[in-house]
C-alpha cells in the first residue's frame, strides 16, 4: 500500500490482530467497518451498521505529519482499509526562526526564513514561539515538525 492510497483521517489500532470476513473488518472480536452497510467512508458505514459491539477508534490521524509523529504502526483508513505503517526512512529536522505570520479565516499561513513559501497551520502559534522545526522530506521542506521558543540543535527523525 502506497502513501498515496491511504485516504485521511487515519484512526489508531492498537492491535495487528485484525481480521476481514463477510465484508466485516473485525478486531479483538469488535467491529472496525462493515462494508455490508452502504456508505463511502469508514465513518458513515459505522454510523449505519446494525453491530453493535464497535471497536472504539479512539484516536484519529488528520495529516501526514501526525502519521509521522504517532508512535504506532497499526492504522485503518477513512474507506476502512486497514494497513501497518513501518517508518523505514530518515529525515533531516531543521530549526528556522518564524517569518510572517498571515491570519486567514480558516487557517494561519506560516512564512518561515530561509523557505520561499508558506505552511498552513490550523491555528495561529502561540506568541511566544520563535522557531519552527522543518522536516525535510528528500531534503525539500515539506511540513512544520513542532514550533519551539528557542532555537534547537538541527537533527533528524525516522519516518
Amino acid at each position: 500500500m502506497n502513501l498515496s492510497d491511504i485516504k485521511f483521517p487515519i484512526y489508531v489500532v492498537h492491535t495487528d490482530e485484525v481480521a476481514s470476513k463477510d465484508g466485516i473488518l473485525w478486531c479483538e472480536g469488535a467491529v472496525i467497518d462493515d462494508r455490508n452497510v452502504i456508505g463511502s467512508t469508514l465513518g458513515q458505514r459505522r454510523l449505519k451498521t446494525p453491530m453493535k459491539n464497535l471497536y472504539d477508534l479512539k484516536y484519529q490521524i488528520d495529516d501526514f505529519g501526525g502519521l509521522v509523529k504517532h508512535r504506532g504502526r497499526f492504522y485503518v483508513d477513512s474507506n476502512g482499509k486497514f494497513f501497518i505503517y513501518e517508518k523505514s526512512k530518515s529525515a533531516k529536522l531543521k530549526y528556522h526562526p518564524i517569518g510572517k505570520l498571515e491570519h486567514k479565516d480558516v487557517a494561519t499561513l506560516m512564512w518561515i526564513k530561509g523557505i520561499p513559501f508558506p505552511f498552513e497551520l490550523p491555528r495561529p502559534p502561540a506568541a511566544i514561539m520563535r522557531y519552527a522545526g522543518v522536516l525535510y522530506i528528500d531534503n525539500k521542506p515539506s511540513f512544520i515538525y513542532e514550533l519551539t521558543e528557542a532555537k534547537k540543535k538541527d537533527t533528524w527523525r525516522k519516518i
